[in-house]
């Protein structure tokens, strides 16, 4: 602090705001109040003041260090902006409303990105414009909007509304996505779609006698994923395979081949998948997702920590595999075996520990930065290089992929639709209404999820518009046999933290959070996503060197990472934490700790029972998964039986109250 304030000093004097007598004057008064305490007052902003009458006018002097400096910020994050206040002790009034701007600033933490990262004056200045843009605007709607806006009821209003405000910024989407960050998660994305993409195609490929496998698989993501990031209106979501949609696959061929319908499968899937399409299209038009109001922390929570288990299930149980063949063969060797675990668990570790190396004390920041951005990446191509490297010595499972994918194929695989009775037709609505219930929650969920006031995405959600854009294309892969893609719900919360900037803070526990300050909004980087998907399929035969482990490993690494920060899982610890040592959340303040267990348990119960729902052999209960997540709704509309309306304000809430993170005022 004392270079910066001599160094402050110096600038004031040598641009004549202070005279040659009043630059010792100033330096030993802002250092003797620095001394006295502290001023740094969080959320990497300090504010040295000092008043004397020997001062003519108010003088604010805003500082930007180079890298940012602990200076006892009561919330633990380094000082990066330091705005100095001087006047005459007459000004005090002046004063305050110094302070009251600058602690807005402090609190708009897209303002402190900007800030940071403005290379000139006139930059710094647009920064300060557009937190005056945005301060005006929340005023505006502070005053003139219910705390919950009014739903879209008529027909096509919701439709409309959300191209009105997503579409005129389209250029902008593009333009945000050409930053150091996006390509980390370009490189890091494309590997996490493709894994899952190539899995799940191996699998339904395997279900359906060949007729869905690995090749339309990544098709169907490239083609979709490139076309969604171009017309969505929340270009974060991935689409792709899911678990869910996948087993409702697997039962719909299984069915045919009852009713001796095998060959006749392909056009079954297209006339149910039209159908899907068309219901999506339809719900989207009639403003169907207003009932995810309904929807709350309660359900989203629970949704989301199990797409995060099945990720993690996935791996587990293909690792497992591995092992029981390797025994299943007489006289085998498990040395194969053995290896694929090591390169699993290798590619987790590399990942979680580069993941984390953001907040180490070692290297510069950039480079910290780059370590953390790109870490999956580089496990992959490290775990991928030793297996090619003991390849010799213990061969290894690797992707299986078809090469020989053309042009004259793809077109070749458009489906007769008059090829089935005129019965199945009309019958194929049946379970077309469950196939598009199911989409219709997965795609809702992942966006509130996507969506959350944490995310500091508020205002940017795209309901309507985006279930029409994903039935369209239901449809359309129905038409050419293709598979069924929905928001992939951990890729996309994948897709955001790698878009995140983050900042580490100390609460009121004592403990290390970390807060995300911004996430950059594009459609760059779900559109080159699915385009290098989309050029993997020139380059098919290189895939077959890639090993299935390290796919497992990032699949391991998907779900652990989709776990943290979910207040479900938090709760959980607490059933086997030392109640001393229980941090100070809002909810652990304010309620006894036998309302939060109950309430915890509640929501493990419904997660327990989606668990056995998705694995348990029993077709009848598989195909109505989807029934059972919207009962959730009714679940959580009996806990007002259970929680008073107090508890369930602060258990439910959709995000922290704002008295948690506004200590450091």
């Amino acid at each position: 602090m004392p270079e910066v304030v001599r160094r402050a000093v110096d600038f004031l004097h040598e641009t004549g705001r202070i005279t040659e007598g009043q630059v010792s004057l100033v330096v030993d008064g802002l250092l003797e109040r620095e001394a006295a305490t502290p001023t740094a007052i969080g959320r990497s902003v300090a504010v040295p003041h000092f008043y004397d009458d020997a001062i003519e006018e108010p003088i604010t002097l805003l500082v930007r260090l180079r890298r940012a400096r602990n200076l006892n910020a009561p919330d633990g994050v380094p000082v990066r902006l330091l705005f100095i206040l001087l006047g005459p002790t007459g000004r005090a009034a002046e004063h305050i409303d110094a302070l009251a701007a600058i602690a807005r600033l402090a609190s708009d933490d897209e303002f402190r990105v900007e800030a940071s990262d403005a290379a000139n004056k006139d930059e710094l200045c647009r920064a300060i414009d557009h937190h005056v843009d945005r301060f005006q605007l929340r005023k505006l709607k502070d005053a003139h909007l219910s705390p919950k806006p009014e739903q879209p009821r008529v027909p096509f209003a919701g439709l409309w509304k959300d191209i009105r405000r997503h579409y005129p910024h389209f250029f902008r989407d593009l333009a945000a996505g050409f930053q150091p960050k996006c390509l980390a998660s370009i490189l890091f994305l494309f590997f996490a779609c493709l894994a899952p993409a190539i899995t799940f195609g191996g699998i339904m490929g395997d279900a359906t006698g060949g007729q869905i496998g690995v090749e339309k698989m990544l098709v169907a993501s490239a083609a979709c994923g490139v076309l969604y990031a171009l017309t969505a209106g929340q270009p974060l979501v991935i689409l792709g395979g899911i678990g869910p949609l996948l087993i409702f696959t697997m039962i719909l061929y299984r069915v045919c081949e009852s009713q001796d319908l095998s060959a006749q499968f392909l056009g079954v899937y297209a006339w149910v998948g039209l159908w899907t399409g068309g219901l999506l299209v339809l719900m989207g038009i009639t403003n169907a997702s207003n009932l995810m109001r309904l929807f709350t922390r309660f359900t989203d929570e629970i949704f989301s920590v199990l797409m995060s288990l099945i990720f993690i299930y996935e791996a587990g149980r293909a690792l497992i595999a591995m092992f029981r063949d390797s025994f299943s063969v007489e006289g085998g060797s498990h040395d194969a075996a053995f290896l694929s675990l090591i390169l699993a668990i290798g590619t987790f570790y590399i990942a979680s520990t580069l993941a984390q190396f953001r907040r180490s004390h070692f290297l510069l920041p950039w480079m910290r930065e780059f370590l953390a951005d790109f870490g999956p990446s580089i496990a992959l191509v490290a775990m991928a290089l030793l297996a090619w490297f003991l390849n010799t010595k213990v061969p290894v499972e690797t992707l299986r992929v078809d090469a020989s994918l053309s042009w004259a194929t793809i077109s070749a695989w458009r489906i007769d639709l008059t090829s089935v009775p005129l019965w199945i037709r009309w019958a194929a609505i049946v379970p077309a209404a469950l196939a598009a219930v199911l989409i219709f929650l997965t795609q809702n969920i992942t966006a509130r999820l996507i969506n959350s006031p944490e995310n500091k995405m508020q205002d940017q959600d795209s309901y309507h518009l985006d279930l029409v854009v994903v039935g369209g294309m239901v449809a359309g892969c129905s038409y050419f046999g293709l598979p069924w893609l929905a928001a992939a719900t951990v890729r996309s919360l994948s897709h955001v933290r790698a878009l995140a900037d983050h900042e580490e803070s100390v609460g009121r526990d004592g403990r290390s959070h970390i807060r995300v300050l911004r996430v950059i909004r594009n459609r760059m980087t779900g559109l080159l996503i699915h385009a290098l998907i989309a050029v993997s399929l020139l380059f098919l035969e290189w895939l077959n060197y890639i090993p299935k482990a390290t796919l497992y490993g990032i699949f391991l690494f998907m779900g652990v990472s989709s776990l943290a920060g979910v207040q479900f899982m938090e709760r959980l610890g607490l059933f086997v934490m030392d109640s001393s040592l229980y941090p100070a959340t809002h909810a652990i303040r304010r309620l006894p700790i036998s309302r939060i267990h109950l309430y915890t348990l509640v929501q493990l119960i419904c997660l327990m029972v989606l668990c056995v729902i998705n694995v348990i052999p029993i077709q009848w209960l598989q195909i109505l998964f989807p029934v059972f997540i919207a009962l959730l709704v009714p679940v959580r509309s009996l806990l007002p039986k259970l929680f008073s309306r107090t508890e369930l304000a602060i258990l439910d809430a959709d995000e922290d109250p704002e008295d948690e993170g506004s200590h450091w005022f």
